[in-house]
């Protein structure tokens, strides 16, 4: 068991420290060396061990990044909001992903530059979820009365991903993803009207605002 335990924490380490290193320098810049150097107290050995490739842990990269993204989407289901609150709890959730876990902007980086070709199995397989999930929101929203029945929930949900990732992009080129928040508000600021229902749209502000709060971590 202790062995065990141990091997799972070098996994851990060795997916956080290629994170680091795609982070910085993108799959074609990091090098194995850069991902030994980024986990200190790591070795090839134990690195050879657990990943054949490079490209086995870009893929665990994006893997992990993938799971933290969906966990916040069960996380923010479990406040019961409504729907369309949700959504924009989910843009912002993944917005402070970005801008604070390295892991989930390697991932993102890595599914960008894999969808060009060569890389993991399916790089759009998360945007897939990610979008599916809007989807599912986006019904729910219709059928709580905050979008018109006349909304296509599947086109819906991916305009908000790929706005989203528009977004995020275009924040990081100009300013590094600072104003990533304020960028991510101003999208639902322009959006919401024009999809909401005439006699719900009063709601507009509150749901701009809606976040989720995120359970604070003991010391």
């Amino acid at each position: 068991m202790v062995k065990q335990a141990r091997a799972v924490a070098t996994r851990h380490q060795l997916v956080a420290a290629a994170a680091a290193a795609f982070d910085q320098r993108g799959f074609e810049g990091a090098s194995l060396g850069d991902i030994i150097e980024a986990g200190t107290g790591l070795s090839k050995g134990a690195l050879y061990f657990h990943f054949k490739s490079k490209e086995e842990l870009a893929d665990a990269v994006v893997q992990r990044q993938h799971e933290i993204s969906l966990a916040a989407v069960e996380a923010i289901a479990a406040t019961h909001a409504p729907a369309l609150e949700q959504i924009v709890m989910l843009c912002h959730e993944m917005g402070r992903q970005i801008v604070q876990d390295p892991i989930v902007r390697a991932g993102i980086r890595l599914t960008l530059e894999f969808s060009s070709g060569g890389g993991p199995p399916d790089p759009a397989g998360p945007y897939r979820d990610w979008i599916e999930a809007c989807r599912q929101l986006a019904e729910t929203a219709i059928a709580e009365g905050d979008l018109p029945g006349t909304v296509d929930a599947p086109e819906l949900a991916r305009f908000v991903i790929s706005a989203f990732t528009g977004v995020q992009m275009v924040s990081n080129v100009l300013d590094r993803r600072v104003d990533l928040e304020q960028r991510i508000d101003q999208m639902w600021r322009f959006l919401l009207p024009g999809i909401m229902v005439p006699a719900r749209r009063r709601k507009c502000e509150r749901i701009r605002h809606a976040r989720w709060n995120r359970p604070q971590t003991s010391t």
